[in-house]
């Protein structure tokens, strides 16, 4: 095998498929990445049990074949390869890297120990991949990170119709993010709800956020996605996570206004006194929301401008005030994951369920494409 690419080129594909090279791994096949030079296009892939990427770049192929090396060992030295023209050629059990001056030697991995690549799942639909990434990221921030209760570290994708709905809980908030996209005209009508992981999710919808349109495919145990010459998959997490139709139905409660960037600045400003599982407290009057953190002479607060409405047990909304309080990274993770200019709190009293809604959800009106953006939080005790 021999050819010939541009240095950024090359450092690009096999920076996109290491990304599933696993960080270890009893097998050492895993942590190769596969060349393959053939038609003028170097392929470059790599896989572990949970993920495969596949990507493809121009080159001059002078001699097709196939080699498989250490990936990561191939990353770093593509990052410090000069830029221009490089040269890669299989000689005897290495693959040989000339670029700028510089040559580097890599050893071969057996070919015949390498696992065959899983084929990409059948196709259900296509959308928009920097869409798809804003929702996907919007949603991660709720996902568990305790293994030992793998789904919840798993983010919701369910199709139904033109809507896919993401969504993410660790119990102790529940993010749902929906957003248009286009059903393949063949593809089955029945709704789908599978349980992806969210990192393996997060990077992969980042990876492709600039690839315009991407193709989605599906199947009973994998997750893939397709964009000209570059394919990725992951598996499935067994399960489903809990629905969240019911926690987000509050029945009788207040509704809150306020600013998301000055909200989000007050939290992170009054936050510093909170140590531990202390809360930031937020009241609200009816015009304004008085933030507080802290305990004795250790104490910060904030006010903001802010409307309340709506009742709580049949009492009007601004006959007293109202206060909530809730974990600090947890309000943060909540409030940083909307981009409008306002947010709707909407209330159940002290200790009680809180749903964080995004513009649309304020003036009734989705935005283009029916996508609406919605965060579940449990308040905690007030301060005394």
């Amino acid at each position: 095998m021999e050819f010939h690419i541009d240095s950024g080129a090359l450092t690009e594909a096999v920076a996109w498929a290491a990304r599933v090279l696993p960080a270890r791994s009893p097998v050492p096949v895993l942590g190769g990445l596969l060349l393959e030079a053939a038609d003028g296009r170097l392929a470059v892939s790599g896989l572990d049990y949970e993920a495969s990427a596949r990507t493809e770049a121009e080159a001059e192929v002078l001699g097709e074949g196939r080699a498989l090396v250490l990936g990561r060992r191939l990353l770093d030295i593509c990052k410090v390869l000069p830029q221009g023209p490089v040269e890669c050629a299989v000689d005897g059990a290495r693959l040989s890297v000339t670029g700028g001056g510089a040559r580097f030697g890599l050893s071969l991995l057996p070919l015949d120990d390498y696992p065959d690549r899983p084929g990409l799942p059948a196709p259900r639909g296509e959308v928009d991949a920097a869409a798809f990434a804003a929702a996907v990221g919007q949603v991660a921030v709720a996902a568990g990170r305790d293994d030992a209760l793998p789904v919840l570290t798993g983010i919701r994708l369910g199709l139904d119709g033109t809507t896919m709905t993401l969504a993410a809980t660790d119990r102790y908030r529940y993010a749902v993010r929906t957003l248009e996209w286009k059903p393949a005209a063949d593809a089955p009508a029945e709704a789908l709800d599978v349980v992806v992981p969210a990192r393996r999710l997060t990077e992969l919808a980042r990876s492709l956020a600039g690839a315009g349109t991407v193709r989605l495919g599906l199947d009973g145990g994998s997750l893939g996605f397709e964009s000209g010459g570059t394919r990725t998959t992951t598996r499935l997490l067994d399960g489903r996570l809990p629905r969240h139709d019911k926690l987000f139905a509050l029945g009788e409660h207040a509704v809150a206004i306020t600013a998301r960037g000055p909200l989000v600045e007050a939290v992170k400003r009054v936050a510093v006194v909170a140590e531990g599982d202390s809360p930031v407290q937020l009241t609200f009057d009816g015009t304004t929301v008085h933030l507080q953190a802290g305990y004795e002479d250790d104490v910060a607060s904030q006010r903001l401008p802010a409307s309340l409405t709506g009742s709580l047990t049949g009492s009007p909304a601004g006959s007293a005030p109202l206060t909530v309080a809730f974990n600090p990274g947890y309000l943060l993770d909540a409030l940083g994951s909307f981009d409008t200019p306002e947010l709707a709190l909407r209330l159940l009293g002290p200790g009680q369920r809180a749903l964080i809604t995004d513009t649309a959800d304020i003036t009734g009106t989705p935005d283009a494409g029916g996508a609406t953006h919605r965060h579940l939080l449990m308040s905690v005790k007030p301060l005394v």
